[in-house]
């Protein structure tokens, strides 16, 4: 069940409250009978693991993964590894 924070505007004081997304919204404070309004909470939830956009597309990446340096092409490993060619006379 959610935990929803309501401030009242006449002594200012905050009061959270659990309640389902079905319930109506409180409207008055228990401490003064004053008009509360629902504010609006940092959510503790974070998303962990593979497959989100902060993990897998958010940033540079720090261990493993491929690199933004282009690898060598294997052609020129090739060609540096074969013998000068003979000249014919």
């Amino acid at each position: 069940m959610p935990i929803y924070e309501y401030e009242c505007t006449n002594c200012g004081r905050v009061e959270e409250a659990f309640q389902k997304i079905s319930e109506e919204p409180l409207t008055t404070c228990s401490h003064c009978r004053g008009k509360l309004h629902k504010l609006i909470s940092h959510s503790s939830f974070h998303l962990k693991g593979s497959g989100w956009y902060v993990t897998d597309y958010g940033g540079s990446k720090s261990s493993g993964g491929s690199s933004s340096k282009p690898k060598e092409s294997s052609a020129k490993t090739c060609e540096a590894s074969k013998p000068a060619a003979k000249k014919d006379e």
